[in-house]
């Protein structure tokens, strides 16, 4: 198991990225104060670096189960400590997702009358998607007149393997010690979270760009109990396959093509 010191500071520092992220989508989608994809991407960039600022020192700031994987696999982390990681990851999730659906219930239940959504019906994944992710882009969607076949199971799930691979390659890069290009410690988390805003300026029309299973799962369990049921668990779609299985996949071939490619050679326990 992880030390206290570590446990929350998984926990602290996944509660900054959900609490920022997740509210940047919300407030994007319910009230429209975010203009266009680039300024949410910004406010997840920015929550990555300051999540990892503030507990980095505490926990290394994993903030991501796939991460945490990765780490385990290839880097030495250990694995006894992987469970209470993701454990501490999941309740940081969790408790950012109910704070911020307390405080825009009423921002959200005017929205959806607004637009004629029924919550836990078909088409209110337009609102759920405050929280939980769907593909494709459930805002592109409506505002473009997309079938969902525009980007199915194997589209929504290629995006999430190679932009969570792609993720996990730039960390791995970023934190590398043998790695001379790299910006060194303290300029390392603004440019892992540059690399998130990057990846979800490209992907998140087809799969909302979720790249970390407990950004989904967090959230999405919030939702299933705020009303959107079904909508939610187990959702019209795939998202287990989509945004666990495929992001977790993803991390390992990243990270995995990352040591092959530079000969990186894994830390020692």
């Amino acid at each position: 198991m992880p030390t206290k010191k570590e446990f929350l500071g998984e926990l602290g520092g996944t509660f900054i990225l959900i609490y920022l992220g997740v509210g940047a989508v919300m407030t994007a989608v319910s009230t429209g104060a975010q203009v266009g994809l680039w300024q949410v991407a910004v406010v997840w960039g920015v929550a990555v670096a300051l999540a990892i600022y503030t507990f980095g020192a505490a926990s290394g700031a994993h903030i991501n189960p796939a991460i945490t994987l990765a780490m385990a696999t290839y880097r030495g982390f250990p694995w006894r400590k992987v469970p209470g990681y993701v454990l501490a990851q999941f309740i940081g999730a969790f408790i950012a997702s109910i704070l911020l659906y307390l405080q825009f219930k009423g921002v959200l239940e005017h929205f959806e009358l607004s637009v004629g959504l029924v919550r836990g019906q078909s088409g209110s994944e337009l609102s759920a998607m405050t929280l939980a992710n769907y593909f494709p882009h459930q805002g592109m969607l409506k505002q473009h007149g997309w079938a969902n076949e525009v980007s199915g199971l194997f589209t929504a799930m290629s995006a999430e393997f190679v932009g969570t691979g792609m993720l996990a390659a730039f960390v791995f890069a970023l934190t590398d010690p043998n790695n001379g290009a790299g910006p060194g410690p303290k300029l390392t988390p603004p440019f892992i979270g540059l690399a998130v805003a990057a990846l979800i300026s490209v992907l998140a029309p087809l799969s909302q760009a979720c790249l970390n299973p407990i950004r989904d799962i967090g959230p999405r369990l919030v939702a299933w109990l705020a009303g959107w049921g079904p909508m939610a668990f187990p959702g019209p779609y795939g998202f287990f396959l989509v945004y666990v299985l495929s992001a977790c996949l993803g991390a390992l071939a990243g990270a995995y093509l990352y040591r092959i490619m530079t000969c990186y050679q894994p830390a020692k326990n």
